[in-house]
C-alpha cells in the first residue's frame, strides 16, 4: 500500500531551532487513514508537532498533539457513533544510535530507552497516526451505554444440567 498521508523530515535537512509542524488530512487522506485504522471512517484528522533538535547530545525531541474524529460501531448497541479523540505525545529519538546498536545494549526493564531514526528520519504523520491508534477505543461503545447480561438459567437449573454433577453421584 502507498504511503498516501506522509511527512518525512531528514535529520540533515533540520537546524537546532524549534521548528513547528500543523498537519492536517484532506479527504484523500482520510480514506487512507480510515483504511489504516480499520475504522468506518475518519472524519478529520489535524496534528501539531514541535520538533527540537539537540546536536550536542545527539537528541531529537518531538512533542505534539494529534486531534481527530472517528466514526465507530458500539460494541453494545452497534450502532454508529462519531468520538473526538485528542492524544498528547512527547518522544526522543536517538540521532546515532542503528538497530545494531540496541542489539549490545544492556538494559534493565525500567530504563526508559530512545527511539532510533530510520534512515535518518522521521515522518511526522505516521508519528500522528500511530499516536492515534494508541488512544482508539478496542470496544467502542457510545457514551452513557453499558453492557447488562440477564442470564436465562438460574444456579439450581445450572448445577444440574453441569456435566460433573453426574460424577459427583457416582462417588456417594
Amino acid at each position: 500500500m502507498q504511503k498516501i498521508f506522509s511527512y518525512p523530515l531528514k535529520l540533515e535537512d533540520m537546524s537546532s531551532s524549534t521548528q513547528k509542524y500543523r498537519l492536517e488530512a484532506n479527504s484523500d487522506e482520510l480514506d487512507y487513514i480510515t483504511e489504516i485504522m480499520k475504522v468506518p471512517s475518519v472524519k478529520n484528522f489535524s496534528a501539531e508537532i514541535t520538533v527540537k533538535l539537540y546536536k550536542k547530545e545527539h537528541l531529537l525531541e518531538v512533542k505534539g498533539f494529534v486531534d481527530a474524529d472517528v466514526e465507530q460501531v458500539s460494541v453494545i448497541s452497534l450502532e454508529s457513533f462519531i468520538k473526538p479523540y485528542h492524544n498528547e505525545f512527547s518522544l526522543k529519538f536517538d540521532t546515532k544510535m542503528t538497530q545494531n546498536d540496541i542489539k549490545e545494549i544492556d538494559f534493565e526493564y525500567d530504563d526508559e530507552l530512545l527511539d532510533i531514526l530510520d534512515n535518518g528520519q522521521i515522518d511526522l504523520a505516521s508519528i500522528a497516526m500511530e499516536h492515534l491508534a494508541l488512544v482508539l477505543d478496542d470496544f467502542p461503545r457510545k457514551e452513557g451505554e453499558e453492557f447488562s447480561f440477564i442470564s436465562e438459567f438460574d444456579e439450581e437449573t445450572t448445577e444440574a444440567n453441569n456435566p460433573f454433577a453426574v460424577l459427583k453421584k457416582l462417588k456417594k
